[in-house]
């Protein structure tokens, strides 16, 4: 009989202890525009499940419920993974700090860094697609690359959230740090026996790969801005 201590099931584990740090951010945060902020970017951030083929088994290959990971490189777990870093790392930094948003004026829109609105926001999934397509880099340098390169873009475009997107990468960062914990605790070979550690830097720093530091750092980094960047909300400072 199946158990829960089972390899494939660990990952799918992982995964709802994500959801469990999700539901508490999300019941603190202090405002109605937040939980929906929160909420609109995870349920998009959670379509990021698809791009997982791109991962397995160049990078890892985990055990995943019905072997779909191995089967076919979906899972279903990358879905819920992905809705829960997508939320958490939108509204981290405003669950720490006094954040309420306004909308930016017509006249604040067409300032001259805004006409670089659309170039910025498509610049990280066009260069990933560059990077996949025409060098032989491990598919998580190039999402990470792709990830620091449209975060700088971003930061050009809206230097207003610069102190956001940095403090966020950090603080997202800390948070992954401890949560990654959790799956190392959960099942400690796992690491061993998932990632492509051959194929990677192979740096390890209390049982975890560098490159998922450099993924939750850059990740936090860029994902921290784009709810405002999208909707063209700025940060109001004369609360």
């Amino acid at each position: 009989m199946d158990t829960i201590h089972e390899p494939k099931f660990v990952w799918l584990i992982w995964s709802l202890i994500l959801i469990v740090v999700w539901a508490l951010v999300y019941a603190f945060l202090k405002s109605k525009e937040s939980r929906k902020e929160m909420l609109v970017v995870s349920f998009w951030t959670a379509l990021f499940g698809i791009t997982e083929p791109l991962f397995v088994p160049e990078y890892w290959n985990p055990p995943s419920l019905f072997d779909l990971a191995h089967q076919t490189g979906f899972d279903i777990e990358s879905f819920i993974f992905s809705f829960g870093i997508g939320g958490i790392a939108v509204v981290i930094y405003e669950r720490i700090f006094r954040t309420v948003h306004a909308r930016m004026t017509k006249h604040e829109q067409h300032r001259s860094r805004h006409q670089y609105h659309l170039l910025a926001l498509s610049s990280a999934p066009a260069l990933l697609f560059v990077l996949i397509v025409a060098t032989s880099l491990n598919p998580i340098y190039s999402a990470i690359i792709a990830m620091v390169v449209g975060g700088i873009a971003t930061w050009y475009c809206r230097p207003d959230l610069k102190k956001k997107m940095l403090v966020s990468a950090f603080i997202f960062l800390m948070i992954y740090f401890i949560y990654f914990l959790t799956l190392i605790a959960l099942y400690p070979g796992y690491v061993d026996q998932v990632w492509n550690i051959k194929d990677i830097s192979g740096i390890i720093i209390v049982g975890i790969p560098l490159e998922e530091l450099l993924f939750a750092f850059s990740f936090g980094f860029i994902w921290s801005s784009i709810y405002e960047h999208i909707a063209w909300r700025k940060i109001d400072n004369n609360i």
